[in-house]
């Protein structure tokens, strides 16, 4: 086999396990993270997203799709207020050195976040002990959580609202779903709330 049916072959696969993943989607699951999210706009609670490398940039992705395409699309009915807690990289160096990594996330919910509020955290092993050490400060504040996974192969000891794990150790293709959900879900609400037609939506 030469090279470049090796490479045809291996794009093919990419997008393959893609397909595979989209046709044992759970949209039941995802419709109601998505009323969720939205109510909680609604009401004014704050959604605080995070995660690590690849995950990370989703989160800061999620906050300008949100704060921005939401509040305009809908004429301002709806008003996001998402944080990235992988936003700041002066903060997160300034926690890991002075205090823990592991802790970067969890010492910043302190500061911002109250009861009712949301956790929104990614991570594709569902170990990193940074979103661990979150999701268990956000339980103690009495906040609702989140959790996207790429491939947990232990059961979940945090409480959690909603807990979807991809099952697919890929970590570009995790890293893909976990994009696709968070403009899934922003790209929803809104269509739901503009004058656009789906099609300009997306």
């Amino acid at each position: 086999m030469n090279n470049k049916i090796k490479q045809e072959k291996f794009f093919k696969d990419y997008f393959l396990l893609i397909q595979n993943l989209l046709n044992k989607m759970d949209y039941k699951k995802l419709m109601r993270i998505s009323d969720f999210i939205e109510n909680k706009i609604k009401t004014k609670k704050k959604i605080f997203v995070a995660g690590n490398g690849g995950s990370a940039s989703v989160s800061n992705h999620f906050l300008c799709d949100f704060n921005k395409g939401i509040k305009l699309s809908s004429k301002y009915k709806m008003i996001p207020k998402v944080y990235s807690l992988t936003n700041s990289i002066e903060l997160i160096t300034a926690i890991s050195n002075d205090i823990k990594y592991e802790n970067i996330f969890d010492f910043q919910l302190e500061n911002y976040a109250n009861k009712g509020d949301v956790v929104f955290a990614f991570s594709c092993s569902g170990n990193s002990k940074n979103i661990l050490n979150l999701m268990k400060k956000a339980n103690s504040m009495k906040l609702d959580i989140i959790f996207i996974s790429g491939f947990l192969k232990k059961k979940l000891k945090t409480k959690v609202k909603f807990h979807y794990d991809l099952s697919c150790q890929n970590y570009g293709v995790t890293e893909d779903m976990f994009s696709s959900f968070m403009h899934l879900i922003s790209q929803w609400i809104r269509f739901k709330y503009s004058n656009y037609n789906k099609n300009q939506i997306l």
